[in-house]
């Protein structure tokens, strides 16, 4: 597929197509990690590893737990 790349403020910008960003679950506001590889210009969504994520839990974000009632189905407390 062929795109046109834009003059964007001061910076150069792409349009993914629809398709593409569906198909990758790409949304206004995604995280994407960009990188020149070779001679080719590679975006890819950024995947959050568990241990990263964890890494930014702090006081300030941490809720207390919630209670969802009595026991349904299988559960086990």
């Amino acid at each position: 597929m062929q795109i046109v790349v834009k003059k964007w403020g001061n910076s150069l910008g792409v349009i993914i197509p629809k398709i593409m960003a569906n198909d990758l679950k790409i949304k206004d506001g995604t995280p994407v990690e960009i990188e020149e590889r070779k001679g080719s210009i590679i975006i890819s969504p950024k995947k959050y590893l568990l241990t990263e994520m964890l890494a930014n839990i702090n006081d300030k974000n941490l809720h207390e737990e919630s209670d969802f009632g009595e026991v349904e189905g299988r559960e086990e407390w």
